[in-house]
């Protein structure tokens, strides 16, 4: 059965009463489920995009779709009030406390105050932040990245089957955004939510995405893939550019380990081994641990039991393998 699209844009356009056109002609889908990054130069048309879902901006062509319905058939207060949306300032209200925050939308939606508190109370959990601890403070007690967690409890507080994320983890130091990138992504595979994240970070696009979306200057949409396509085989010039010189180093990352280039284990024994990962892993995991251990191999694993071993030469001839699959599948012309 073929997946469902939650949310569809035809032939979106946007220009501006100087003539400025943001965005130009776009098709793209968006399928149930699927966490989908918008990335490109600044003034390319991605925040715009962004904010025509949910009407923030109206489009001037074309049209947007949200689970089969135009947006412009709805009334756009309660088109929002249905899609959660996080940004980067985060927006919390400073004079109420985390819960009062994020119990906003359930009441605004008639939720008694007692549902409200315990759904704003489960989303704290969710988010990684205590409410015996959090609950209680206020905004400006909490750190950059605390904010961040409680915008998006915020925004999930509705259980909307849309959200919508706008740079949400730029103003936070680098170690705290990769545990809130981590953290989201754990979040957004439990619940199942559709979401669209901007951000103009292409590491944080192929790590986050299920598919990413590069505009060009111009509001153009230069490529819609898979993270491991758009490294591997950019569609063109200006991709290629985008992506930049070390989209090898970053195809690690996206593509996953193959038992297919395990070494046998042979005379080696578990014990010697050091470090193991799961079968599951990337193959920039592996060599991270590889790097780390210096043990010029690493142990694989399905369960507890030992599957083989990855070294250097493995992880070269998997990303051979998985470049000349793309080729193969990337039609001519």
């Amino acid at each position: 059965m073929d997946a469902e699209v939650m949310i569809r844009l035809s032939g979106v356009g946007k220009t501006y009463d100087d003539g400025t056109i943001a965005v130009h002609g776009l098709d793209l889908e968006v399928e149930r489920g699927e966490l989908v990054c918008l990335v490109g130069p600044s003034g390319c048309g991605k925040s715009t995009t962004l904010k025509m879902i949910n009407r923030l901006i109206e489009h001037t062509t074309g049209t947007i779709e949200i689970a089969g319905k135009d947006v412009t058939r709805q009334d756009p207060v309660q088109l929002r009030r249905g899609i959660g949306y996080v940004i980067q300032q985060v927006g919390l209200f400073p004079h109420q406390k985390i819960i009062a925050n994020v119990m906003t939308v359930p009441l605004l939606y008639g939720e008694s105050r007692a549902t409200a508190r315990e759904r704003a109370r489960e989303l704290l959990e969710l988010v990684g932040l205590d409410p015996a601890t959090y609950a209680d403070r206020y905004p400006s007690q909490l750190s950059g990245g605390q904010q961040q967690r409680v915008g998006v409890a915020r925004a999930l507080a509705a259980k909307p089957p849309v959200l919508l994320m706008d740079e949400p983890f730029g103003a936070v130091d680098p170690l705290v955004r990769l545990r809130l990138q981590d953290e989201f992504l754990r979040l957004q595979r439990e619940l199942g939510v559709s979401v669209v994240f901007v951000t103009h970070d292409i590491d944080e696009a192929v790590r986050l995405g299920d598919r990413v979306a590069v505009f060009a200057t111009g509001g153009r949409l230069a490529q819609y893939d898979t993270p491991a396509r758009l490294l591997g085989r950019p569609a063109d010039d200006f991709v290629a550019d985008f992506v930049g010189s070390t989209s090898g180093l970053r195809r690690l990352d996206v593509t996953p380990l193959d038992p297919a280039h395990l070494e046998p284990l042979d005379a080696v024994t578990t014990g010697d081994l050091g470090a193991a990962i799961d079968v599951g892993s990337t193959l920039g995991h592996a060599l991270a641990v590889l790097l780390r251990d210096d043990a010029g191999m690493v142990g694989v694993r399905d369960g507890a039991r030992f599957v083989g071993v990855l070294t250097p030469n493995g992880i070269h001839r998997a990303l051979r393998a998985a470049l000349a699959e793309m080729t193969e599948a990337t039609p001519a012309g």
